[in-house]
């Protein structure tokens, strides 16, 4: 008995050393940034490492007004919320028949998909694309470019598999019509996939830096990450400003995590306990008669 307690206190020691260095590599820098958006910057300056004093919230009222984040803000939902509701509803009835073998080399077209995953975004094809069809530095245009991925489409595809078919024929018995039937019977049994992907999609949204800073050449258009970019070439030198814009940035990320964090792990688990076996193709009905 003794050894086996020796054994849990070691396990459990072990265990406790790593939550105090994942704390020390994750929390310490983000505690860090907290700290300095309280700070004014002389005494930043004069003591960079030390407990703000006084502590001061002017910092925030002036990043949220000279980096216009109220304007940003909107749009930064519109471009997070919109493509992330518009990739769910695509990757569901994309996934549904592949899932369920109706279509012929449902792996060829299941392995396809899995495979352009990999492949790199192509920047500068899709800049000389957005010039040429009208979609350069507009609203409309950015969401229509945002709402054609399908990073979830693979995870979905395991997760319906877990979806009895007898779901399915019981439907079709009762009349129910293909559209009805994905939005009333499927998309509830979807609910932790769902919202792991709308999590997912919505961070990406929210924290794209690249393509707005390429594509959207109208500041009234720029999403709150642009607008925190241009804070490192103006206010450079006032790192508290900075902070304080940082930590308004992320807030809303925080805000939908600590919301949605049992559906994420819900919808991680049953996902990947789903995902691993290959499509099925779709078994043709016996006529008994």
């Amino acid at each position: 008995m003794s050894l086996r307690l020796k054994e849990i206190a070691r396990t459990g020691g072990l265990q406790l050393v790593c939550i105090v260095i994942s704390v020390g590599f994750f929390a310490l820098p983000l505690i860090y940034l907290a700290l300095q958006a309280f700070k004014t910057n002389n005494e930043f300056l004069n003591n960079p490492t030390g407990l703000p004093h006084p502590w001061t919230f002017s910092n925030f009222s002036d990043a949220w007004s000279e980096g216009d984040f109220s304007n940003e803000m909107v749009n930064s939902l519109l471009y997070a919320i919109i493509p992330d509701i518009i990739t769910l509803i695509l990757g569901v009835f994309l996934a549904f028949p592949i899932s369920r073998g109706w279509f012929r080399h449902s792996n060829v077209l299941y392995g396809f998909f899995v495979f352009s995953g990999f492949l790199p975004a192509g920047l500068i094809p899709l800049f000389i694309e957005a010039q040429k069809i009208g979609t350069y530095n507009s609203r409309i245009g950015y969401l229509i470019m945002t709402s054609l991925t399908g990073a979830g489409f693979f995870f979905f595809v395991g997760y319906i598999k877990t979806i009895p078919r007898e779901m399915d024929e019981a439907a079709a018995l009762d009349g129910c019509g293909y559209i009805r039937y994905i939005f009333t019977m499927i998309v509830p049994q979807m609910k932790p996939a769902l919202a792991t992907f709308g999590i997912f999609g919505f961070v990406a949204g929210w924290n794209n830096l690249i393509l707005p800073l390429v594509m959207l050449n109208d500041q009234s258009l720029w999403p709150v990450t642009r607008g925190l970019f241009s804070f490192f070439g103006q206010y450079s030198s006032q790192w508290p400003l900075v902070a304080a814009a940082t930590i308004i940035v992320a807030l809303p990320i925080l805000v939908v995590f600590a919301i949605l964090q049992r559906n994420l792990v819900e919808g991680v688990a049953g996902g990947a306990a789903a995902g691993s076996g290959g499509v099925a193709v779709a078994q043709p009905v016996e006529n008994n008669e």
